[in-house]
């Protein structure tokens, strides 16, 4: 895979990654605790995407932090 391209994962994905519902990802995008990307048309708003580099970082801080 090329080092410049960011991954993206589905909101599933993520959710799935942190062990958290879909709807705790809408609530920290929304907050701006963790945000997504948004990709396509879908009702004028996109679907969430979140980079992988992100998800990684997160779970980086969260874990120092217990």
């Amino acid at each position: 895979m090329n080092p410049d391209i960011e991954e993206l994962l589905t909101i599933d994905q993520a959710a799935k990654i942190l062990k958290v519902n879909a709807q705790t990802l809408r609530r920290w995008d929304r907050q701006g605790i963790l945000k997504a990307v948004r990709v396509g048309t879908r009702r004028g708003v996109g679907d969430r995407r979140y980079r992988k580099q992100d998800i990684e970082a997160y779970i980086s801080r969260h874990h120092k932090s217990k």
